[in-house]
Formats: C-alpha cells, structure tokens, sequence
C-alpha cells in the first residue's frame, strides 16, 4: 500500500500546479485514495486538502514530512469524484497528473461573477422622514434624493440609483454603514439560453422509440447500471428516446450530461432540449466566453440546472447527482481530445457514470466499429430504431462513376446526373446540399511536367491553394503566392487539383446563375455568429443550395432538402488511415440522412472514383451490417481495434537528431520491458517518422505497439513514462501517448 500522499489546498486553476506531500499514518493506508478530501496539518492550521497521488517513494526529506490527520466523511464535495476521475485518466491516457486535474477542474478558473444590486430603505418610514430632515439641514443633497427616492418606492436597482439619481457608490455605501439602506448583492449567472422562447413539448413516442426507453429504465429502477448502444436509422428520433430518459431521470432527482458533437451543437438542437427542460437546461460550445463557461458549471454545481449539453468538455459537468450520461453521435472523431491527456469521451463517460452509479447511452446511425463490436460481444446493450418518424421512407441512393464522366466528356465538378437532378429542385423550390470533405480552392499545387508538390517550408503537408492567388499551410498558417512555373522544372505546367468548397461554389453560380447560394466552412464560419447565421438563413429558405464540409451533414433537420450531393465520396477514402474506410462510410451515410426529413421523398447522389469500395457500395444501400462485417474482418486480419488495441508514443523536438535517440530508446525499453514482463504478444512498430514528420520546425517520432490486452499496454505506457523522465534527452524532448488513435499525432 502507498505510504506518501500529493495533497492540493486549492483548486483554482492556476494552483493546481502546487502539491504538498504528506506522510500516510498506518491506520489509514488501507483507506486513503485518489480524490479523497483529507484533513491535513499546514502550518499552525488545520485545514482540508484534496489526495492527488499516492506514491510509495518520497520525494522531499522524509523526516520533514507531516502525517495525514485524517479523512473527512461528513461530506463528500463533487470535487473528490472528479479528482478521482483525472486519476483515472492519467492511468489510461498518460501526461501528469496536473494536466488530468486541469481538464476536469474548469469550474474554479477565477472569473469575476456579474452582480446584480439593489438599494433598499433599512429604516421605518416615520425614522426615514426624521433622517431626511437631518440631511436638508446638513445639505447633503445626494442622501436626501436618495432618501426621498426609497420613501417613494422601498426598493431601487443600484444602476438606477448611480445613473438616474446621480447618487456615487461611495454615498450609498456610506448610508448602508450608518444603517439607513441596506445593499441587496444577488450574484447573477450568465444564461446561454436565456433569449429561447419555450414552445411547449407535445411528441409521442413511437414503439420503437418506447421500447428504448423502457429497456434502459427498467434495468435502472431494478439497480442495473449499464452502457446502452443506440443504433437508430438517420431521422429515427433519438433525440425524443433521449429526452424521454432525462425526463425520467429529473424525476428521480437525478441529472444528466448530453454530449453533442460542436458542429452538431446547434441552436435547432437546444431549442429542443429547452422546449422540453426550459430553464433547467443549459449548454456549453467553444464560442462562449470564459466567463459564461465558468457561470454554467457554477450553476450545476448549485444545483439551478438538471441538464447540461454540449461537447466533451461538458462530461466534467459538476454535477453532486448524475445519473445519465448521453453521447449522441457517438462515432464522431472530436470525442477524442487532442491534447494532453488524450482522453475519449465515450471511455471517460463510462468510467466517470461507474464512479457515480450512473447509466450511459450512446447513440448513432453509424456507430463506431469499436462500439458496435463491444455491443456484439455483450459489453454493451444493444438498442435498434429501424423506421423514420411518421415512417418517412430512406431517401434513394445512387452512385455516380466519376471516372466513366471523364471518359465521356465531363469534365465539369458536377455529374451530369446530379446536375440534372439539381435543376429539377430549382424548377420545384426545393433545396439542395452538396458536400465535400475539403475547404479551400485546391487540395495541392502540383507540377503535371514533373509530379514536384509545392510544399510548406515548415511542415511536411502540401500548401492549399485559395482563391486569392496564395496557397496557404493550414498547420502553420504560412502563405506565399501562386507560382506561376514549377520551381523544380521550370514547367508551366502547374495548377491545383481543383476540388474544394470555393471552387465548387463558383462552379455552382456560374452553372446555376439564378439560384441563391451559400457556402459554409471553417473559412466562412470564423465569427461567433457566423454558423448559426448561415444554417438560419437556410432553413428559412433564403437559398436554394448550400455547399459545405462535414459540419453541414451533421444532425442537422431541413425538411425542404430533397437532394443531397456528395462530390468527391473518395477523397477521405483513401488517406494513410486504417480508419478510412469507416470514416467514409459514417460520413456518406450522414450526407445522406439529411435528405428527405421532411414531408417530400428525398435522393442522394454519391460523386466516386471508386464505386466499387465496400464502403461505398454499403453506404449506398444504407446497410450498417453489410459494411461492419467487412470492416470487422479486415481489423481482425491487420490486427487493429478493436479487435486488438493500440499504444502510439510520440517524441517531439525541435532537434531531429534528439527525437530519434529519444524514440530508439523509448523502443528498446519497451521491447526489453515486453520480453520479461509480458506473456501474451505485443507487436512493435518503429521508431518511424510520423505521418506528418515536421510541424512548425518540430521534428516527430512514432513507435507502435499492439496487443489484445488493453492493460498490457498500460502497464507498457506506465513503465515508458519513468524511463522516459530517466533519459538525458527528457530535457530537450516531449514524450505523449495515445491508445487507440483516432486522429494520429
């Protein structure tokens, strides 16, 4: 048993870095654990503390150490699940634990709380009356207006008073010390909501959508806490299954966390949670201020919300009595966090609902593979919604080959299908989407005389062309201008494969002159109010085509969109990622579920170089079964997840030389430590470069490792940290991990 305890005393964010070690007294080494609040010696005080890490070594003078004075059991603060949780995640994702506790801890971050003040009269009108003569005598004008103000109306609000009356702060502080008003301070949280209208909730539940609920709900009341996988076709209405469980949950006294992808996270979204939860719901997105974000998590912990949305950073809602975690679209790759400790939300929500005796759903139209093959082999529950609502029919699929076009004569951006197609809606008032998995002009700028790419200078990705003459890292942020002939030729021959939302937008308004469109990316979305702007102006039909990347197939409801055109399918099919195909799939099958939502049938149209693919031929058939068992039978051949798990480490420098020695002797360790530790296989790949070997003039190495056994990898990552803090290049080289990647280094 851990014999020495890291105790923090605040949790604000910029203490966290600061810990005190303590000794563990006998008595309390068989109880002491990680998130526990402890009562501690500290200074000439005794005060309260939070256990952050056990360790069996001491780090500072043993003899110096103070005892644990002991443990406090009359409350149990959200804070010491919490801890426990970042525990758990710098076991399972690596970093320090100070960046565990920085991730899960964002309520204490020191935001000034907006106040809201009244003025009210302390004294009996007849006292006030004797009082305001005082202060005519004494012609201290600013109390007797004042005064005669409160003798007219009890209670003022401060701004009136300090604008309106002219009376200083200074003033009524004054009379508020003399006891003749008494300041009324009413801390007041910033509500994202607050500007929604509440329609009323009036849906009834289908059956399927009511066997759902009732499977998760009676293994609820009957004590049984599980992970329930929601598999429900593109307009099934999951979100009602959802809301019903939440419903249910308040009920019962309990909360509840809704994880939405961001780009999901819409203002169509969360009126329809507040149409049903009113002021009892909140959200969280990116775009709020940190003030807002710091009000939310307070009101939660006040307990003034039931219901918190939002993306991952939202599963750390603090909560005192969680009792469903949902995460909608749960295939999504921005479940997975990028920076350090590289947790997935999906796996942090299970382990935190454990924690807490909690329930999660997941839910998808294609879920991930790693999910779906849990729930095949009975970890998790298995839940099927197959029709529409109002048994709206799936919206008719074809697949257009891009390559017999060319052969023919188009060379154009659109099929001649699909242009035909489009045409039509214009002629009926319909709307369209087309979708392409790329921004900008031009994917690259390459030579066709002799293949040279033009590439950044500072990372190893090609430059994308844009369509004022520069081409652009979207790394880095480095731009230069287009060449006008090939700087490792001499050719002329030089120009972008020309393939992004811009260049299609053009292509579109030049064939299409009078229709009205509108194009949504990263690059037209930059301001707060710019997302939520364009999808309005859409769904108010104020155009008839909207052109975008991925954010605009996702969850999003547009009843009058009856063509969905998907115009370069492969373009994310074939990349360096065992995921690909998967990917593609998802991303297919979502384009197309926003067609047809509402009373009119809808059609899609899948642009391909590559019909024949797997995922292609299976998303056009809307056949989630027919595509797993493929995928799943490759995983098992190549050996990835999650038939078998992965350990990714990543050295990082801006010295080549100091990242690959790194990254040798990262391999060597964890090869030697496998060989003597380990019975089962574990395979080792590299040190290799990553797939993008330079970024901004950091050099990256990779190492693979895979085996079965989760924890085997763990225990690998675990003993790699300490060799890595052990190395003379630890100084010059910052080491990560990543199990099972999602989005790769």
């Amino acid at each position: 048993m851990a014999e020495y305890a890291k105790v923090i005393v605040d949790i604000s964010q910029e203490k966290l870095d600061k810990t005190f070690e303590y000794r563990i007294p006998p008595y309390l080494t068989q109880r002491i654990t990680v998130g526990m609040q402890v009562y501690i010696p500290f200074g000439s005080r005794r005060i309260t503390g939070y256990v952050v890490e056990l360790s069996d070594e001491a780090e500072y003078d043993e003899d110096k150490l103070k005892n644990i004075a002991g443990i406090v059991t009359d409350s149990v603060p959200i804070e010491s699940h919490l801890i426990a949780l970042a525990g758990w995640m710098r076991e399972h994702y690596g970093g320090t634990m100070n960046q565990a506790l920085k991730m899960v801890l964002p309520i204490k971050e020191k935001k000034k709380a907006v106040e809201h003040k009244r003025v009210r009269l302390a004294l009996h009108p007849v006292e006030a009356k004797n009082q305001l003569g005082a202060y005519e005598r004494r012609h201290s004008t600013a109390r007797a207006r004042l005064l005669r103000a409160l003798l007219e109306e009890e209670e003022l609000d401060w701004d009136l008073v300090t604008h309106k009356l002219g009376v200083s702060g200074s003033v009524i502080r004054a009379m508020e010390e003399s006891g003749v008003v008494k300041v009324i301070r009413e801390t007041q949280y910033r509500n994202p909501v607050s500007h929604l209208t509440s329609r009323g909730y009036g849906l009834t539940l289908n059956d399927e959508q009511q066997e759902a609920v009732d499977a998760v709900w009676s293994d609820y009341e009957k004590g049984i806490r599980s992970t329930y996988l929601i598999k429900g076709v593109t307009g099934s209405g999951k979100t009602e299954v959802y809301m019903e469980l939440i419903a249910k949950m308040q009920k019962a006294g309990r909360q509840a966390i809704v994880l939405i992808p961001e780009i999901a996270l819409t203002y169509q979204t969360v009126l329809r949670f507040y149409n049903r939860f009113g002021d009892r719901v909140s959200i969280l997105n990116s775009r709020m201020s940190p003030g807002e974000r710091y009000d939310q998590f307070l009101r939660a912990k006040n307990g003034e919300i039931d219901v918190m949305i939002g993306p991952r950073s939202a599963l750390f809602t603090p909560f005192a009595n969680l009792g469903l975690i949902i995460i909608d679209e749960e295939h999504e790759t921005s479940y997975k966090s990028e920076t350090v400790p590289r947790y997935h939300a999906r796996e942090t929500a299970i382990a935190r609902a454990a924690m807490l005796d909690a329930s999660v759903v997941l839910g998808s139209a294609t879920p991930s593979v790693d999910s779906y093959y849990r729930a095949k082999r009975g970890e998790y529950r298995l839940l099927t919604l197959t029709k529409r609502v109002k048994e709206r029919p799936l919206p008719a699929c074809g697949v257009v080959d891009l390559r017999q076009e060319l052969r023919e004569g188009n060379r154009s951006i659109l099929s001649r299908r699909l242009d035909g197609l489009m045409e039509q809606r214009l002629r009926a008032g319909e709307q369209t989407m087309l979708f392409i998995n790329r921004r900008g002009v031009a994917g690259f700028v390459s030579c066709r005389a002799c293949g040279h790419v033009i590439k950044c200078p500072h990372c190893d990705v090609s430059l994308s062309q844009h369509a004022n003459g520069r081409m652009v890292c979207h790394y880095c942020g480095y731009t230069e201008p287009v060449p006008v002939q090939c700087p490792a030729c001499g050719s002329k021959y030089i120009s972008g494969f020309k393939a992004g939302t811009e260049k299609i937008e053009m292509v579109v308004r030049k064939r299409f002159p009078e229709a009205r469109v509108l194009r949504m990316d990263m690059d037209t979305t930059r301001g707060k109010e710019d997302y939520e702007q364009i999808l309005s102006a859409f769904a108010n039909h104020e155009a008839d085509i909207l052109i975008g990347t991925q954010m605009i197939v996702k969850g999003h409801d547009f009843p009058d969109v009856t063509l969905v055109g998907v115009l370069a399918a492969d373009l994310s099919l074939h990349v360096g990622d065992y995921r690909a195909a998967e990917r593609t799939f998802q991303l297919l099958t979502q384009a197309a579920g926003r067609a047809g939502r509402g009373n009119k049938p809808g059609e899609v149209v899948i642009q391909t170089y590559d019909p024949e693919h797997y995922s292609i031929e299976t998303a056009k058939a809307q056949d989630y079964d027919a595509f797993y068992e493929q995928e799943i039978a490759y995983r098992k051949i190549m050996l990835y997840p999650p038939v078998w798990n992965m350990l990714v480490i990543l050295c990082a420098s801006k010295s080549e030389e100091a990242a690959d020695a790194m990254a040798a002797e990262l391999a060597a360790a964890a090869d030697a430590y496998t060989g003597k530790n380990t019975k089962e296989k574990v395979y080792l790949v590299g040190p290799v470069d990553a797939a993008i070997a330079k970024v901004n003039d950091i050099y990256k190495k990779i190492i693979y490792l895979k085996a079965e056994n989760y924890d085997t990898l763990v225990k690998i990552k675990n003993r790699t940290e300490v060799y890595a803090r052990e190395s003379r290049y630890y100084k010059n080289v910052t080491v990560m991990f990543d199990f099972n990647p999602v989005n790769g280094f």
